[in-house]
């Protein structure tokens, strides 16, 4: 939505009018994506740049927020086309009174199911992927943390000491192997988790000397399960360090879909049609990710200036291009 001071500008508006200019449009556009069955539309409507301003023209940017947000005529659009609505981006960077709000309409349009209205605030792409990266490393960090409390010796399980136990309780890890004997299949691997509790020893001393106490029911049918098939895996050259080390790896690495899983944008598709107003062709950090197989349409005409007649042709070029680009997204 670019072009709002510019409009302003032209057309030798007072302070701010531009934006709420532009906020007209901006419900325009959203009725007519509405009625014209688009299930998904985005508005990045403050950029994590956009902090580098004048003060005061960001508080007045976000007294402006937080009146739209709040105001009632929005909820019977909202309710009168099914429209649920997001706010994505880092929202702890925006004013607390804005925030509250701004959940508080999530919260409140969160049955509605006939379109989607995503609005970016507090955002860019690069601070997108950079928390969708953080996000992947963090669940892959907990994947794989039971994996060193313990491990195995020649089938037996050894106990690994860990400054981390707290009030005697000592965490272990059994992995299950199952394998499809029809098949000859590959084992697959499952871990549960039991922790046991543990007392000193009697007569000892020392706080570090504990005393296991067995494993009862399930568990313990587990760990027999589990020396069993190390045994067996043993006696067939393949070790249990080495069985640890593939799991471990194995669970190490992050894929592409665990990034995308952490994406603010993870509420919708990848979108097919990007409109950029002030025939601007840069995105400006705006779903650098998403973007890739993206048509880009950039009408010279400024934010407020947007109409019907831009998102028809819009649409119309999405058309004709359609088999091209879906051609595109298999080839990858």
């Amino acid at each position: 939505m670019d072009g709002n001071r510019r409009y302003a500008k032209k057309k030798n508006m007072k302070k701010g009018a531009g934006h709420r200019a532009g906020f007209l449009s901006l419900m325009s556009m959203l009725k007519y994506c509405c009625e014209l069955g688009v299930k998904y539309v985005t508005f990045y409507a403050f950029s994590i740049d956009n902090f580098k301003r004048n003060p005061d023209e960001i508080k007045d940017l976000m007294d402006m927020m937080l009146e739209k947000i709040e105001l009632q005529g929005n909820k019977i659009i909202f309710n009168q086309y099914g429209i649920r609505v997001y706010f994505i981006g880092n929202l702890k960077l925006l004013s607390e009174p804005v925030r509250i709000a701004a959940e508080k309409l999530m919260r409140a349009t969160a049955n509605s199911t006939n379109c989607t209205l995503i609005i970016c605030i507090a955002y860019t792409s690069r601070d997108e992927i950079v928390h969708a990266v953080q996000g992947s490393c963090k669940n892959k960090q907990e994947e794989i943390q039971p994996l060193s409390f313990c491990k195995a010796n020649n089938g037996a399980f050894e106990e690994v000491e860990d400054n981390n136990n707290v009030n005697g309780v000592i965490p272990f890890v059994f992995s299950e192997s199952q394998e499809d004997e029809a098949a000859k299949s590959q084992a697959t691997m499952a871990s549960v988790t039991c922790c046991c509790l543990a007392g000193g020893v009697e007569g000892g001393g020392d706080k570090n000397s504990m005393a296991v106490r067995a494993v009862h029911g399930s568990y313990e049918d587990k760990r027999d399960n589990y020396q069993a098939m190390m045994e067996n895996r043993t006696s067939n050259g393949v070790t249990p360090s080495e069985e640890s080390e593939n799991m471990q790896g194995e669970c190490s690495i992050i894929k592409l879909v665990d990034i995308e899983k952490q994406m603010y944008m993870a509420v919708a598709p990848d979108p097919d049609i990007l409109m950029r107003s002030t025939g601007e062709s840069r995105l400006s950090n705006f779903l650098l990710w998403q973007t890739r197989e993206c048509l880009l349409y950039s009408p010279h005409a400024l934010w407020p200036e947007i109409g019907l007649w831009h998102l028809a042709w819009a649409v119309l070029n999405f058309q004709r291009n359609h088999s091209y680009l879906e051609k595109k997204k298999h080839q990858l």
